[in-house]
């Protein structure tokens, strides 16, 4: 069995127009990155384990159906991981976490929504060539590695401003969450609120099922986090 096989189907999903293949490595790393938000949810170190079997798994998935620049994203994720891993291990000198829930001071907060606006603004302005950049980078280290791949044939962005904004924001959610900044899991919702509607106009309902899932573990994630910063005296907005 080839598990890391995209034509290796699990099942057959009846879902939208001639149904969803669900392979054996997007179900497995699809339940990965389910269980890791959920252990984020709960401030559980073990959250980083799944997460980059989730990353890895979902590069794999990315170099086989040819999207190159989703698979440096996930090189980034991957890179995360390893540095929320070490941030969250870290402890003081009476052996309690260094990292503590809280929110973002005021100055920091403003400061990541002008990053967000401005990197929304310019990758929604320029998404194509600099996808178009990524995959070619990405292409020349893989055949730098020895790799026989092909350029791929790049079509125009079908949703330049909604997806801009997902990649955008999912970058500031996980360097957030590294940090243990409550504002993670309110960008979250907002990206799985997107992923949910932008995957189901595109047809693709096993994977906007997977983001309503997604999002209600954010919303989860986001009370608990406020609850937990609330009983350590840090609250939004403060200075």
């Amino acid at each position: 069995m080839d598990f890391f096989s995209t034509q290796n189907i699990l099942v057959h999903i009846p879902l939208g127009a001639g149904g969803y293949d669900l392979s054996w490595i997007e179900a497995t790393g699809t339940l990965a990155g389910l269980i890791c938000i959920w252990l984020a949810s709960l401030e559980k170190i073990s959250n980083y384990a799944f997460g980059l079997i989730n990353v890895t798994l979902f590069a794999i998935i990315f170099f086989q159906i040819q999207l190159y620049a989703s698979l440096l994203l996930q090189l980034f994720f991957f890179a995360a991981n390893i540095y929320g891993w070490y941030a969250w291990s870290r402890q003081t000198s009476q052996n309690e976490a260094e990292l503590q829930i809280r929110w973002l001071p005021l100055p920091k907060a403003l400061a990541w929504l002008a990053v967000c606006v401005v990197a929304i603004g310019l990758m929604t302005a320029f998404i194509d060539p600099v996808f178009a950049f990524l995959t070619t980078i990405a292409v020349s280290v893989m055949h730098t590695l020895g790799l026989n791949v092909a350029m791929p044939q790049l079509q125009p962005d079908a949703f330049p401003f909604w997806d801009s904004s997902m990649m955008v924001l999912s970058i500031v959610a996980m360097i957030l969450m590294t940090r243990k900044y409550v504002e993670n899991w309110l960008l979250w919702v907002l990206i799985n609120i997107i992923s949910v509607v932008v995957f189901a106009l595109q047809g693709v309902w096993a994977m906007s099922l997977e983001y309503l899932i997604l999002t209600f573990i954010a919303l989860n994630g986001s009370r608990m986090w406020m609850n937990s910063a609330r009983e350590r005296g840090s609250h939004a907005f403060s200075h």
